[in-house]
């Protein structure tokens, strides 16, 4: 791994964060170097993996030696002219070999946020890594449904303990001018793993021995080694060297210096120690799974449960896990609906790439969320509107109109890329203070864990039910949440982690609870305490 010598550095720059007299938050000094952006790939690669396992399933439930090795009343439905087009993959197994996934990295994430916060980012990073490798093996080696089923629950595991310390991992690291940047980077790699797994299923479909299945379960491997081997030389975050090796700051300073590009790194040291110092207190207090639930931390629990739960209501997974699904319902071959899993893939792709990259961190989080929500509004809309009109019980739809179908979808997946795909990950890994920032971390990914197991559960029973109006139930969904952060999600540009409480204290609506940590909350204290004397003293009189 590349590396900087701060005393060779060009003249640092300033993190443009905010100004002094506006009263948000002093700048710290530092440029983004090679070292940094190596650290924040080899971390975002986890998504590669959290993206492989959320396509291949999709990819391989509409392959058809897949279905008839393990689900084939599934296949004789598929095939049969008396079954609803809506209804044919309609099953309970089925959609428990896709949720399992996400039901086990709900449970993962909460044991996680405790080895993250006592071992290290990287070791939670690490131990998922191997978890992938025992899913994937079993996977590819699967006799029949329990197998599948045990490796869906393996890698789902895996999920849970990546998911919950990457995006801490990628926010601690980057400067935060650009954290944006880089930790979208983390939904990049999720975006091109489902890609990829589209890319294998269609690949292995071909395979006329009828076994391509087994290769697109079992190659999950190859990005959990790459993952395995690139987190040993990766180093720890400031933040984690202090909190877990007793204040240690000169060892935090060498790692400082070294991702900043300077010397000059005493301002943002000392935040972060002061940071540390109020989180081991905290801690000693009281645990941070209680604390989060105290008065000063409200918005902050409200985020951790909201936006993974809008995140995934907006129906991208119901597209992700079943998109080949839903092309093949509407008359498409095999290798057709594959392929058009593809093409949705690259335009989701494209369009977090750009919002990542170049976008979220120049105009800010907000203007994407509601850009990106009005297009899904509009695309969930027009396909409900397209399939009443179109796609009846029995029968297929014309050739234009599946294409109309396909250019929905994409316009859909791209402006979700642009927007909730990237940015729920991102505000939810940035705005926790550090006494509560695991915690936090696990809560909303196991809240996102839940709500797509819930998603993954009940999607085909509600295609099936509701038939197209499942695409409207979608759309109140995303003006609901639309609405949420209009009114309630304040912008997080730029503003280095150890000061986010300027965010919550300008806020309309979130300055009432003055989140900040211990200094606001020893005031609620002793406020609560003046309060309660005052009504002993009324009591008695």
């Amino acid at each position: 791994m590349a590396t900087n010598d701060p005393s060779a550095a060009p003249p640092p720059t300033k993190f443009i964060a905010n100004s002094k007299d506006d009263g948000r938050p002093e700048a710290y000094e530092g440029k983004v170097t090679s070292f940094v952006v190596l650290s924040c790939i080899v971390a975002a690669s986890g998504g590669i993996l959290f993206g492989y396992d959320i396509g291949i399933s999709g990819g391989v439930s509409a392959t058809t030696s897949f279905l008839k090795r393990f689900f084939p009343h599934v296949y004789h439905e598929m095939l049969s002219s008396h079954i609803s087009n809506y209804c044919k993959f309609n099953s309970v197994i089925l959609t428990t070999f896709t949720s399992s996934l996400y039901i086990a990295g709900l449970v993962a994430s909460l044991f996680a946020s405790v080895i993250t916060d006592k071992y290290g980012r990287r070791k939670s990073m690490l131990i998922g890594g191997l978890l992938f490798l025992a899913g994937s093996a079993v996977g590819g080696a699967a006799m029949n449904v329990y197998m599948l089923i045990t490796a869906r629950i393996l890698l789902g595991v895996g999920i849970g303990f990546t998911n919950q310390s990457i995006p801490l991992y990628l926010s601690e690291m980057s400067p935060p001018k650009y954290r944006g940047a880089l930790t979208g980077g983390f939904d990049i790699c999720v975006s091109f793993g489902i890609l990829v797994a589209n890319l294998v299923n269609y690949g292995t479909q071909k395979i006329k021995a009828g076994w391509g299945w087994r290769i697109s379960l079992s190659l999950a491997a190859i990005p959990a080694v790459l993952l395995f081997i690139g987190v040993l030389f990766l180093p720890e975050t400031p933040t984690s060297i202090i909190l877990r090796r007793g204040g240690n700051l000169d060892e935090a300073r060498r790692v400082l210096q070294k991702i900043r590009g300077t010397k000059n790194v005493e301002k943002e040291l000392d935040d972060l120690a002061t940071a540390a110092t109020k989180a081991t207190k905290a801690a000693k207090e009281q645990r941070p799974f209680r604390r989060i639930f105290q008065r000063n931390y409200r918005p902050h629990l409200v985020m951790a449960l909201f936006l993974p739960f809008f995140q995934q209501v907006t129906g991208i997974n119901a597209v992700n896990f079943y998109a080949p699904v839903m092309f093949r319902t509407i008359g498409q071959k095999e290798s057709a609906s594959l392929m058009s899993a593809v093409i949705t893939r690259c335009i989701s792709l494209t369009c977090t790439v750009v919002a990542s990259l170049g976008l979220v961190d120049r105009l800010g989080r907000r203007p994407l969320f509601l850009t990106g929500g009005l297009v899904m509004f509009i695309a969930h809309v027009l396909l409900a509107g397209l399939l009443a009109a179109n796609l009846h019980d029995h029968g297929t739809v014309r050739t234009g109109i599946a294409y109309l179908v396909l250019i929905i979808l994409c316009l859909f997946v791209g402006s979700y890329g642009w927007s909730w795909g990237p940015l729920a990950w991102l505000v939810t890994s940035e705005i926790f203070p550090l006494e509560i920032r695991s915690a936090g971390q696990s809560i909303q990914v196991a809240v996102n864990f839940l709500s797509t197991f819930a998603v993954a559960q009940s999607v085909l029973e509600m295609l099936c039910g509701l038939k197209f109006g499942t695409f409207f139930l979608f759309a109140g969904f995303v003006l609901l949440m639309t609405s949420f952060v209009y009114f309630l999600v304040p912008e997080t540009k730029e503003v280095p982690l150890d000061q986010m409480v300027s965010v919550w204290n300008q806020h309309w609506y979130w300055k009432r609870y003055a989140p900040g940590g211990g200094r606001d909350e020893e005031k609620d204290i002793e406020q609560r305490k003046k309060e309660k004397a005052a009504d002993v003293l009324s009591s008695a009189e």
